[in-house]
């Protein structure tokens, strides 16, 4: 599609705006279907029509949901061609000219199965093909759906929202500070080589990708001379040798997201009407049997109980000689704190005014969220390592939980704007994927369990009852409703 036929799309869009969503959904799902996906630039297509409804104010909601419903229909099309096709892909017009489409398709779904569905979405030129070869492998449409549904929710901002803050940057006259493009362009570089080198030149993260034995070549060479290579490689008896990529892509990745989020939060008003619309439905979820269970929720992610938790795990584990993980947990409870604090004094945003007594910080970034966010995933990860690879996903997912729970806590209870916790999140993960990372040098020593971390443990949760004893009746008074 040659670029003239691009402007004179837009062209044609910004003089007739009320099909912009028709060709948001339109784009989406040619896209996202398996032979036309193939021949169609969508991305750039779509970046051109996400800018013109961020020029028309239409609301980010609405972009959101055609987007994400033109994906959802194009991969079920696609799929459904899969089943009717089976076996005969190779020989439909235009596969039959891209033989080696079916081929790496297949080979993807042999090796993440149900997960490709997901993973495939965000990967190169086989995104579209993915579906098809599910359907042609029979995959339940009950469990296909499921991966569908939930790969799209994050596929439509990843997609979506760089064309339509453009879009609104420019409709708005925005006039941004000395040091909004700098940090933009930087994040957006890092993100752009994470992608690049993890997502579509399909290098991966497993120990069998193309990425990791070019590093371990690069180890074996220089291992015992170059100071970088001693300091951040693993030297687990089954991973000897291991560079951290996973827990460094989680760290520069997450810190590159909140960066842009923490500058478009702060510094422009294109998240206002979205913190507004969420704010406004948490208001009117409120309910005297809900508003226990979430001040319990939000007391047991306050600052002291979860650095209580640090300083008693670290002294645990200093106590028995574990000296690295002792001094990781303390200094990332530490630079989690000093984050917090900064951006939340270099930031100002106000708090919603919707409670009797909100506190007195600033909004920006969410300290609660960012501190069991840390909590969670470190707390995982020295799980997890102990434990089989395959086995590993259950650790990560059940320690989720609480975030989840701690961040409808805090909408629920209208001290914070989705964008504040939004922030919180990729904070903690990227604090935790930094500490993971230089922690991954110790990872041949395991953390096995005694009488001191049982008494650690037994120290907090009592610790614990007491502080939510002592500031409950506090907190009820200063989490009620205003009006």
């Amino acid at each position: 599609m040659s670029s003239e036929w691009l402007q004179a799309l837009t062209a044609w869009l910004g003089s007739n705006p009320g099909w912009v969503s028709v060709a948001l959904f339109t784009t989406a799902f040619l896209e996202s279907l398996a032979l036309a996906g193939i021949l169609i630039p969508g991305v750039a297509i779509i970046f051109a029509v996400a800018a013109l409804a961020g020029q028309v104010s239409i609301p980010i909601l609405e972009v959101l949901f055609w987007a994400g419903a033109g994906a959802v229909a194009g991969d079920s099309i696609s799929f459904a061609l899969g089943r009717l096709f089976q076996g005969r892909l190779d020989k439909l017009w235009p596969l039959n000219h891209f033989p080696g489409f079916i081929a790496k398709g297949e080979a993807f779904f042999h090796m993440h199965g149900g997960k490709s569905v997901v993973i495939g979405r965000f990967v190169g030129p086989i995104r579209p093909i993915i579906p098809l070869v599910a359907g042609a492998f029979l995959m339940s449409w009950r469990r296909f759906l499921a991966f569908n549904l939930s790969s799209a929710i994050a596929w439509a901002p990843t997609y979506v929202l760089p064309g339509y803050l453009v879009g609104s940057a420019v409709a708005s006259d925005f006039e941004p500070p000395a040091h909004f493009y700098p940090v933009i362009g930087i994040s957006t570089g890092v993100l752009l080589l994470i992608y690049l080198l993890l997502i579509r030149f399909q290098l991966g993260l497993g120990h069998s990708s193309r990425l990791y034995h070019w590093l371990a070549g690069l180890m074996a060479r220089y291992h015992t001379t170059h100071r970088f290579w001693r300091l951040y490689t693993s030297q687990r008896p089954s991973q000897a040798g291991e560079f951290p990529l996973p827990s460094l892509s989680l760290a520069l990745g997450a810190g590159a997201l909140f960066m842009i989020l923490g500058q478009l939060a702060t510094a422009t008003r294109v998240f206002t009407p979205f913190n507004n619309l969420t704010l406004e439905w948490f208001v009117q979820l409120r309910n005297p049997l809900l508003d226990p269970v979430m001040l319990l929720l939000t007391l047991l992610s306050d600052p002291p109980v979860l650095l209580a938790a640090a300083v008693l795990a670290a002294l645990a584990l200093g106590m028995r000689g574990f000296y690295a993980a002792a001094l990781h947990i303390a200094g990332a409870a530490l630079l989690a704190t000093v984050t917090v604090w900064a951006f939340k004094h270099l930031s100002a945003v106000p708090r919603p005014d919707i409670v009797l007594g909100p506190p007195a910080s600033g909004a920006f970034p969410s300290g609660h969220t960012t501190g069991i966010t840390l909590f969670s995933a470190l707390t995982a990860s020295f799980v997890a390592r102990e434990s089989r690879h395959r086995q590993r996903w259950r650790y990560y997912l059940l320690f989720s939980l609480p975030i989840v729970l701690v961040v409808v806590s805090r909408l629920y209870l209208g001290i914070h704007w989705f964008t504040d916790v939004l922030a919180g999140l990729l904070l903690g993960l990227s604090i935790s994927g930094l500490t993971r990372a230089s922690y991954s040098r110790y990872d041949n020593i395991p953390l096995t369990t005694d009488s001191s971390t049982l008494a650690a443990g037994i120290a907090w949760v009592l610790y614990t009852i007491w502080y939510i004893g002592h500031h409950w009746s506090e907190a009820v008074l200063m989490y009620s409703p205003a009006g």
